[in-house]
């Protein structure tokens, strides 16, 4: 377990780049945190160390998965509006998990039963107005 303060967005940018470019093939990165905690500012970050412009992230609240083209693809999923993880599975969310590009999943909680065993966590904690504690679990 290893713990980063960050106290800004730029800053959050900055550790989760840093934080990608150590992503392989087939890793599963889920974001915890409450709503705000900066988790999509997170993905903008993730996303930048792979090679994709930033601004080409969205939250996929009402589409499920976004699909990012760049040195690895990247997945990136929002699970809050699932109410069972058998949705997930009806959009074929196991096909990503196990397939060539790398998967980055707010809300994992919402589908914890399917996901797979060797994931990779970070949690988002704010501690003020813009300041965070991310907490990062292999």
């Amino acid at each position: 377990m290893k713990e980063v303060v960050s106290n800004s967005e730029e800053e959050t940018i900055k550790i989760a780049s840093e934080f990608g470019q150590g992503v392989k093939p087939g890793d599963v990165i889920c974001l915890y945190g409450d709503l705000g905690a900066g988790k999509t500012h997170f993905v903008k970050g993730f996303v930048k160390s792979l090679g994709i412009d930033p601004a080409e992230v969205r939250s996929p609240t009402y589409t499920l998965v976004n699909e990012y083209s760049g040195d690895l693809p990247v997945f990136h999923f929002d699970c809050y509006r699932l109410e069972h993880a058998e949705e997930a599975l009806e959009f074929g969310a196991e096909e990503y998990f196990y397939g060539g590009g790398v998967c980055i999943i707010e809300w994992p909680e919402r589908i914890d039963s399917i996901l797979p065993a060797n994931y990779k966590s970070v949690t988002i904690k704010p501690t003020g107005k813009t300041a965070r504690i991310l907490t990062f679990q292999n």
